[in-house]
């Protein structure tokens, strides 16, 4: 997956993503961290891919983007072996 990182700072971080569906999946579970304060993505035309903004505070938003990437993980591994007990 191709991220371009348009503003690096410790407390605010500006990428683009490949894809609305990441992007979206990860403002979802940003939102749940208390150390984020705001977290929103935007597209200016349909054709053109998304650019997630993240403000946090008390937290590095590297930081902050590490532990839902975490999270996103461990729901989908819990995910996958729950279908996989289907019979």
């Amino acid at each position: 997956m191709e991220i371009d990182i348009l503003k690096a700072e410790k407390e605010e971080v500006e990428v683009k993503l490949e894809s609305l569906t990441i992007a979206e999946l990860l403002r979802v579970y940003l939102n749940k961290d208390s150390g984020v304060s705001f977290v929103a993505w935007k597209r200016d035309h349909p054709t053109e891919k998304p650019i997630l903004n993240l403000k946090t505070k008390g937290k590095t938003a590297k930081k902050a983007i590490n532990d839902a990437v975490v999270a996103i993980t461990k729901d989908l591994d819990k995910t996958l072996d729950d279908f996989k007990k289907m019979k």
